[in-house]
């Protein structure tokens, strides 16, 4: 997929291919993927959508990342809620795509290998822990590890999330990452 794909586009077929793969598949594919590039991810939205059985069933099965640098250099992102109207319809950001409701800030790092958070030491690792959310913010225990689903290929991710419970790491499940449109937003 070109990084001129539209805010309107459905999906490509890489996309739907790699969101139809079973739970084993999926791991399989998480474990041998690459290191996205950081920088590759700043200045862009992507649609997302979590896998699995009950994804279809939940109020999130669809969903858009961004991803931007602080002024320090460090880099972010957040999530925007959208329209849950299936994957094969397009990706609508709420309230609208001209004025998304941004949530879910996290810190964009490779992983550390003597953190906690060292599930995936090749993969990209979203800490929402990290992302300066309110105190109260239940999305505070999510980390997320990102993958390139294609070697050298930045346009297409897939990732695993999961929830810090104190000390235990719960798996939350599998998504996957498409570019949908470039974005200007700094926090």
């Amino acid at each position: 997929m070109s990084a001129t794909s539209t805010a309107t586009q459905v999906t490509s077929a890489d996309f739907a291919r790699v969101a139809a793969l079973g739970q084993a598949a999926l791991e399989d594919l998480l474990v041998r993927g690459e290191t996205p590039s950081a920088d590759a991810l700043v200045g862009w939205e992507w649609r997302g959508q979590n896998l699995g059985p009950i994804a279809p069933f939940t109020p999130f099965q669809k969903f858009v990342k961004g991803f931007y640098r602080a002024r320090t250099g460090d880099v972010f992102g957040f999530n925007i809620p959208v329209v849950q109207d299936g994957p094969r319809r397009a990706w609508t950001a709420r309230p609208s795509d001209d004025a998304p409701r941004r949530f879910g800030f996290f810190k964009v790092d490779r992983v550390d290998p003597a953190s906690r958070d060292n599930a995936y030491l090749h993969a990209l690792l979203l800490d929402y822990g990290r992302g300066k959310n309110p105190l109260l913010d239940v999305t505070k225990g999510l980390r997320d590890y990102v993958v390139r689903v294609e070697p050298g290929k930045d346009d297409l991710l897939l990732g695993k999330a999961y929830y810090a419970l104190g000390p235990a790491r719960v798996p939350a499940g599998f998504f996957v990452l498409e570019r949908r449109r470039p974005s200007t937003f700094v926090r």
